[in-house]
């Protein structure tokens, strides 16, 4: 019996994450959806864009499966994780079930609920992040803050779309490596 208790199977401590692959998933998606809004040739065909605003629904829909996933490996902070994927998992569906709309709506109603979503992710890190998520939800929660108050303060302003391309794609590059970084010391942890 004492051999069973001292086991390191049996010792180990509940993590507070979510298991590494879903975070490396996340960072790498990111990385990828930044790196197309930063480097792609063809930005400015409709075409594209319209790529572009698909894969940033697909994105968040993950994202929002992952945060609700994540609740079954740790319970707390339960009730936020659950809203966050929801919230994120409904602007997914949204916007991959009307991407002309959303690209026509972009420079006003888009924008505003992108930075909307940025401010309410970014201080829900935070939070996290004071109640032992580490510097990583610390660097995220900022850039979501960041993030979404560009966004919110000047949605009104003539070329705010193309504003929001240039700030989700650093948000997304930046924030991303982050996320693959935390997936590599989670994983050796």
């Amino acid at each position: 019996m004492a051999t069973i208790m001292n086991s390191p199977s049996v010792m180990r401590a509940p993590s507070n994450q979510r298991p590494w692959w879903q975070t490396l998933i996340s960072g790498v998606t990111a990385v990828i959806v930044g790196g197309i809004l930063l480097w792609a040739p063809a930005k400015t065909k409709v075409e594209a864009y319209l790529i572009l605003i698909v894969i940033l629904g697909i994105y968040w829909i993950v994202e929002g499966i992952f945060n609700i996933l994540a609740i079954f490996a740790d319970r707390s902070m339960w009730g936020w994780r659950l809203f966050l994927g929801i919230i994120s998992i409904a602007a997914g569906l949204y916007i991959v079930m009307y991407p002309a709309a959303t690209a026509i709506a972009l420079p006003k109603i888009f924008v505003l609920a992108l930075g909307a979503w940025g401010l309410m992710y970014g201080i829900i890190l935070l939070i996290m992040a004071f109640k032992g998520g580490g510097w990583e939800d610390a660097i995220l929660g900022v850039l979501g803050i960041v993030f979404g108050l560009a966004l919110t303060l000047n949605y009104y302003v003539s070329g705010m779309g193309l504003a929001m391309l240039w700030t989700s794609a650093v948000f997304g590059v930046v924030g991303g490596i982050v996320l693959i970084i935390r997936a590599f010391r989670q994983r050796s942890a």
